[in-house]
This record gives structure tokens, sequence and C-alpha cells, in this order.
């Protein structure tokens, strides 16, 4: 059934007469008629009864008008939807966020996402390290990432939004959980809290590299895979950690946060998405990001 002989039974049931149906429409009378009778052949139904004085429409027909009504108002409802698509003001993302900035970023900047982009509806996921979320990417289960640097995949670009110092987490009953900035020195024969080695957090490898600077490593580490379990095990006295300073937004009972002392190692955030994003809906995420976030500073990814 075509939908243009839709639209001309809608026009010739709310006008009850072809002639202004046909001016309604911008055609000619004659094929208007031929249409009608062409719909009711092929659907078996008498939808009017004509006279030469008027045109009423028949039972069939006021039954037909209601469901014609509806299939048109869908597909107007459709082409609006699709043109909404095509401008990136409606559909479906999905972002992911790296450990620190579940805590610090992901209920702000997801509420302001969703007041300036109301069309759009976001899948968060939280807690994932950077060769997951580049992973996810990959494969098209994230649309955008908030991880941290470096990214070494070929399909992913990053935009680094700020960067963040380390700070130390102690336990309350530490002797120097009330002493002020901490010397990453006067940790060294504390057992360590971290997130997971072989190259699977950055953040493990900038807490290493931070330790080694001050003349140390430390001699037992115990790794988690989430900010707060991370944070959880130090309020349970069973070590102390190095984090993102946006991890202080986690308050766990029991834990006390402190700057380190003198120059300390720098973690970056960045926004990652993948390389050529076709979808307009995706990109006008990133600009809303970084103007909320802060930075924007395109790093180039290593080519492999």
């Amino acid at each position: 059934m075509e939908l243009r002989r839709i639209q001309y039974f809608v026009a010739v049931a709310e006008e009850a007469h072809f002639g202004r149906a046909a001016e309604r429409l911008q055609m000619a009378q004659p094929p208007l008629s031929q249409q009608i009778k062409a719909l009711e052949a092929e659907m078996g139904v008498t939808l009017f009864r004509r006279t030469t004085r008027k045109v009423e429409i028949t039972p069939a027909g006021e039954r037909f008008l209601k469901r014609a009504r509806e299939i048109l108002a869908a597909v107007d409802d459709a082409v609006t939807e699709a043109e909404q698509v095509a401008r990136g003001l409606l559909g479906r993302i999905a972002i992911g966020f790296t450990g620190s900035a579940t805590y610090d970023l992901l209920p702000s900047l997801v509420r302001v996402l969703r007041a300036d982009l109301p069309g759009i509806e976001l899948d968060v996921y939280g807690e994932m390290l950077t060769p997951r979320q580049v992973l996810a990417l990959e494969d098209g289960t994230l649309d955008l990432a908030l991880l941290r640097p470096p990214v070494r995949s070929s399909a992913i670009d990053v935009r680094i939004l700020r960067r963040e110092p380390l700070i130390a987490v102690l336990p309350a009953q530490h002797p120097l959980a009330d002493k002020g900035p901490v010397r990453l020195a006067d940790l060294a024969d504390d057992t360590f809290i971290t997130y997971p080695s072989h190259n699977r957090s950055v953040v493990y490898e900038a807490v290493i590299d931070a330790c080694q600077h001050a003349g140390f490593v430390p001699a037992a580490m115990h790794e988690v895979a989430e900010t707060s379990t991370l944070v959880s095990f130090v309020a349970a006295g069973l070590g102390v950690a190095l984090v993102p300073a946006s991890v202080r937004h986690l308050q766990i009972t029991g834990a006390c946060y402190l700057p380190l002392a003198g120059t300390t190692r720098e973690v970056e955030l960045a926004l990652a998405t993948r390389v050529n994003e076709p979808s307009p809906l995706v990109a006008r995420v990133p600009a809303r990001a970084e103007a909320f976030i802060g930075g924007g500073r395109k790093v180039k990814t290593p080519r492999h």
C-alpha cells in the first residue's frame, strides 16, 4: 500500500469533497479519484459513498481513517526523529569513566550533558581502567571515554583535558595522618594499595615512578581494580596509597587525603573518541565536555 494513497484518502475524508481535497493536495481531481478507487480496489473495501451532491465516508472508511491518521503521524514522527539524529540532537551515547573520574566528574558532567542535550540518552560506565576503555571504544561498546593517557591505539583520538597531582591516602590511625603534607620517602616502609600492574593501569605506573624518584620501590603491594575498594582498604588500615587528587571527592570514613610535600608526579585526564567518528551525536559531546572540564589539548596517538 502506497503512503501517498493513504494521504489522499485522509484529505478526501477530512474535506468530504474531492474538489477541495484536490486543491489541498495541489493536484487535479480526476487523478485523485483514480487513486482513491485504486486504494479501495487494493483493500477490497468501499471507503466512500459518492453521489453527485456529496461524498460520505463509510463505516469501514471511518475505522480506516483513525488508523490512517496514526500511520501518517507515525511517519511524521519518524522523519522528525531521523532529522534530529542526523543533526546530533537525538540518540544514545555510551560514556566510560576512569576510576577517579567516576567520583569527581561523572555526576556533574552527566547532569550538564542531560541539561544541554535533552534528546540524548546516556549509558554511563564508571570504574573502567584505560586499557579496558580503549578496547571498548574499538569494539563500539563505548562512544566516548574519560581516561588516563597514554593510549597506544591508532584507532583512538585523545584530547588532554587536565593534569592533576598524585596525593597520599593514609589510614586515620597512621602516624603521619595529621601531620600535613607527606614526604613520599617517609612511606617507604608501608604496604602500598595500588591499581593493577602489568600495563593495566596508567596510575599504577605513575605511582611506581613517583616512588622510584623518592628513592624506593614499595616492598609490599596489594593490587585492587576499583578506586572505592582501594580507598576502603586504606581506611581499614591495610596500607597506604597514592591516587589522583580528584579521588578526594570519594569520602570514606577512616581514610585521610594529604598532599605530597615537594614536587610530585602528575597524571593526565583525557577525552577519547574513535578516529573519524561518523556520528553527529557523538561529535556534539566532546566540545561540551571540554568546556565543562577545561583544557582541550589534542595529542598524537602512536601509529603502529
